[in-house]
């Protein structure tokens, strides 16, 4: 019986490493090793409930990798570019590949663009965006500078958004926000997926305006490689 159930633990530990360091069943937060942000011009802030438990932007890992950028998180982060300002009618879009789907972690995380960003870096930061989930999912949610969500805590579900083969495995999404008609549309991999007016998203207590710094948006314990990272005007 002994050695049954040790063939048993080996097995699960074989088939999912990653349980033997996230363990917390929200996922706390890891430290990576070498962290820090290596890209020149690039910033980055960590949520206000991460540094209230210790943890730093060098906590997460933000670096170049080829035409793109290899984020490992570590804490929740929002990263930005200050120069990277869009105003007016524009489309901000980045693909987002997620190698190995769930391997920091023992649920499905997301990531993202952001929109509309001001305040940014201080503890009133202001934006917002559009994140997938490599199990089907999407979230658009803010912070203004409390968190707000536009399509609920957890987000919702939709045929657009890929789902990775199994934990391991790849998913690639392709995300991007629109501001555009007097309004705010999130597609992922070329299906709108989310539609609201500007009224719905711009008013107190969620965004200031749609003007503003666009960037790149991840939730904690995340590995994702980031191309074609960019906006156009409309």
């Amino acid at each position: 019986m002994l050695i049954q159930r040790l063939a048993i633990a080996a097995a699960v530990l074989a088939v999912s490493p990653f349980l033997a360091s996230a363990q917390d069943p929200e996922g706390a937060s890891r430290s990576v090793a070498g962290g820090g942000i290596t890209v020149p011009g690039w910033t980055g802030k960590i949520d206000a409930n991460e540094a209230r438990q210790g943890k730093t932007i060098n906590d997460a890992k933000f670096a170049k990798e080829g035409d793109g950028f290899h984020v490992v998180t570590g804490p929740a982060t929002s990263y930005w570019n200050p120069n990277d300002k869009a105003a007016g009618d524009y489309t901000v879009k980045a693909t987002f590949n997620e190698p190995k789907y769930m391997n920091l972690n023992t649920h499905p995380h997301p990531y993202g663009v952001f929109i509309g960003g001001s305040s940014l870096g201080t503890d009133k930061d202001n934006y917002l965006y559009c994140a997938a989930y490599g199990n089907g999912t999407f979230i658009v949610r803010g912070f203004g500078p409390d968190a707000f969500q536009m399509n609920g805590r957890r987000g919702e579900p939709n045929e657009a958004v890929h789902k990775a083969a199994a934990v391991g495995q790849p998913v690639t999404q392709e995300i991007a926000l629109t501001v555009a008609g007097g309004h705010v549309k999130c597609s992922i991999n070329g299906t709108v997926v989310a539609d609201y007016e500007n009224a719905n998203v711009i008013a107190p207590g969620k965004l200031a305006g749609t003007d503003g710094i666009y960037g790149l948006r991840f939730a904690h314990n995340t590995e994702v490689i980031v191309t074609g990272f960019s906006m156009t005007k409309n």
